[in-house]
């Protein structure tokens, strides 16, 4: 068993047992928060397979936890980015779980730097509580002058707009390493996805072995082994697709992100899809699970680009196309 495969183990139990956990406290029980931060800014040192494990069974939970921007993009930034000063003062803090952190990347918003003075917006961002922003070259953390929370769809995944009227900024250090960030991101997003896809389809086979009609399981039903089959094909390729988009080297993560992006996000669409389907009436009431899983799908498929922008990066990756 790899260290990987333990954490996740390690992960899904206590996720089990303490649902409700906060994100202090699932920091300081499990370490997720630090899983990236080095042990010398009291972290623990692992690498992007490590935090796609802890990924997979987040969403496979469908856990509210703001590991994604603060545990991946934020540690990401000040990592790739981030001068000395400003990894001593704030990675402790986000090791620790006792503060979060959002990331806007180039496109997230209409953003000016001007005189250490950021104006504009970032209409749809990940909440966290210190925000670090590329602009103008350069990665910089600042104090938005109003946030506003929007009522989601998906409530396991809080979105908020950030507004800068002048705000004054602090510079952390060059912004020329966005692209990897935005690509170590979307790796993690993957793995979560494919940690959703996975129940998913845990859930439809349960109840497909578990509910009869005729006097016999709906499992047994060839239009049922077919859907179930065809889930169970994209959500392994997804969990390949997502590991080696983990795995990559620098020289080839936009390539291997590119692909994670696109097929794990349409792949956790047609399981959650699917898991409904094979449920019936009772896949889409409230008190079903199932259409949550819908929900994060759907959200996912647009965060950090959809899959057709992926796709298109692909396609200027290989092709050669402008």
């Amino acid at each position: 068993m790899t260290l990987s495969d333990e954490l996740g183990a390690v992960v899904r139990a206590y996720l089990a047992d303490r649902p409700d956990a906060t994100w202090q406290a699932f920091a300081r029980d499990v370490g997720a928060a630090g899983l990236l931060v080095p042990e010398r800014y009291g972290g623990a040192g692992c690498g992007p397979a490590e935090a796609a494990a802890v990924a997979e069974e987040l969403g496979r939970a469908l856990s509210p936890h703001p590991f994604l921007q603060s545990a991946v993009l934020a540690v990401g930034a000040l990592m790739a980015d981030g001068d000395e000063d400003a990894r001593a003062r704030l990675l402790p803090e986000l090791a620790s779980g006792a503060a979060t952190a959002t990331v806007v990347l180039p496109g997230d918003g209409d953003l000016a730097l001007a005189d250490d003075r950021l104006s504009g917006s970032a209409p749809y961002a990940l909440d966290g509580e210190i925000v670090l922003v590329y602009t103008g070259g350069h990665l910089v953390e600042a104090e938005p002058t109003r946030r506003t929370a929007y009522p989601t769809m998906d409530e396991t995944r809080p979105l908020v707009s950030l507004t800068f009227d002048r705000a004054p900024v602090r510079r952390l250090g060059p912004g020329t390493s966005w692209a990897r960030v935005r690509d170590l991101g979307i790796a993690a997003l993957a793995a979560e996805q494919t940690g959703g896809a996975a129940r998913c389809l845990e859930m439809a086979t349960e109840y497909a072995r578990s509910r009869r009609q005729f006097d016999r399981p709906i499992g047994s039903f060839q239009a049922i082994k077919h859907k179930l089959a065809d889930v169970l094909l994209l959500v392994e390729s997804a969990r390949s697709a997502a590991r080696a988009a983990a795995e990559a080297a620098d020289t080839e993560a936009e390539v291997f992100a590119a692909v994670a992006g696109s097929y794990c996000a349409e792949a956790y669409l047609t399981a959650a899809g699917e898991n409904i389907q094979v449920h019936g009436g009772i896949g889409v009431t409230w008190e079903h699970p199932a259409h949550r899983y819908l929900k994060r799908a759907t959200s996912d498929a647009q965060l950090l680009c959809p899959p057709r922008t992926h796709r298109a990066r692909l396609a200027a990756h290989v092709f050669g196309e402008a």
